[in-house]
């Protein structure tokens, strides 16, 4: 038995607001993720409060709900869209194609062909290969071109499959100009949940550098794109939005003088993460052995579900147990028949004792990253259900 156990709600939401949650939630069946819209749009007026000369491209990927993705929509956010897929449900909410991005630097020919014939006309771009597919498929277009980043300090990293050295993105600048295609700007990501905001110096002094080298070439980049990489409310403590922006825009302007180019964002995670959480029951509780120190609490919801984020434990998060009182160390497990699915062994959390299988526990800030994770039907279970807070 450990000390007594009290959820600090407070720290992520307001008490009233999870109290309305959990009331919602009472009839839902386990487990279902439960979404907040007026957390994405204070989200929103948060990040152009703070950001005012950027352009908020929305990260489809993070929470592609309907509802989600028509109030950004109305709030005036742009788009950054991963497939075919995202962007026939963008066009059916009746986004247009000049507030989109192709975004995803792996693509296939027929695919950029095909959102060229929808309206997309800026494309992300980091091999030869692949300006010569945009080159092909969509001629004229504005491209650009995403650099490697380390994702060092970052929870979730984004480094070695996206991007190219800066050295070679000085060559493929020239070769995209050369095949008519319009070198447009410099494109980063500093690593999701990035928590160290010196990662912005790093890699904005690469772009600048770029930027420099390309005008030298007779070429005139215009944008750059900062991609995500802004927190949201986890277990580990972050700076406050305020603090990223007011060091950002010492950055820019160290490496662009008094006027920038045009700035885009991407936040996903920033965005929704906050807005959700999941509803999940404890199907067991147990121990491995007569002397175990830890008990094992199995939820209906594990890696495959919605949780592939706690993949060697780096997303951590917050989670709320009903009950009070002295606790229990506790290791988290999901309930496929796949022992890879273990979502904390190593990170501590604890449990009311007297808490009983059957109850529900509540994971939060599970808005981003979890349904648009969840496996189909891996041991029969279904995709992740949500449902908007009414």
């Amino acid at each position: 038995m450990n000390d007594e156990y009290e959820f600090p709600v407070e720290d992520y939401m307001p008490r009233e607001r999870f109290e309305r949650i959990k009331q919602f939630a009472k009839d839902k069946e386990t487990p279902c993720l439960i979404l907040d819209l007026d957390v994405i749009r204070s989200k929103y007026e948060e990040l152009r409060k703070n950001f005012p000369y950027g352009k908020v491209y929305y990260a489809v990927k993070a929470n592609p709900h309907d509802e989600v993705v028509s109030l950004l929509r109305d709030l005036g956010s742009c788009f950054d869209v991963a497939t075919r897929y995202e962007l026939d449900q963008l066009l059916r909410l009746k986004v247009t194609p000049d507030r989109m991005s192709f975004g995803n630097t792996i693509k296939k020919e027929k695919d950029i062909a095909y959102f060229y014939d929808k309206g997309v006309r800026l494309f992300a771009t980091d091999s030869f290969e692949d300006v010569d597919k945009i080159a092909r498929a969509a001629p004229g277009s504005q491209v650009f071109f995403r650099i490697l980043t380390e994702g060092l300090g970052a929870d979730w990293p984004l480094s070695r499959k996206f991007g190219c050295h800066p050295e070679m993105t000085r060559n493929l600048i020239l070769h995209a100009k050369d095949l008519g295609l319009d070198p447009y700007g410099i494109s980063f990501h500093v690593g999701s949940q990035q928590r160290d905001i010196g990662q912005w110096s790093s890699a904005l002094s690469n772009v600048g550098s770029i930027f420099v080298t390309a005008e030298e070439h007779g070429i005139k980049l215009k944008m750059v794109n900062m991609g995500g990489g802004f927190p949201a409310m986890y277990t580990d403590p972050t700076n406050p939005m305020e603090h990223y922006s007011s060091d950002i825009m010492s950055y820019l302007h160290n490496n662009f003088g008094d006027e920038l180019p045009e700035i885009i964002i991407e936040p996903g995670r920033s965005m929704a993460g906050d807005c959700g959480v999941i509803v999940t029951e404890i199907v067991n509780i147990a121990k491995k052995s007569t002397h175990d120190l830890y008990h094992w609490v199995f939820f209906d919801i594990g890696k495959f579900g919605g949780l592939i984020e706690t993949l060697d434990e780096a997303i951590k998060y917050p989670i709320c147990f009903e009950k009070t009182g002295p606790t229990l160390d506790i290791i988290l497990a999901g309930p496929t028949c796949d022992s890879m699915d273990i979502l904390y062994e190593k990170t501590p959390y604890e449990m009311p004792a007297s808490t009983k299988i059957g109850e529900r526990a509540y994971i939060l800030t599970t808005g981003a990253y979890t349904q648009s994770y969840s496996s189909i039907y891996f041991n029969g279970f279904p995709p992740l259900t949500s449902y908007i807070l009414k």
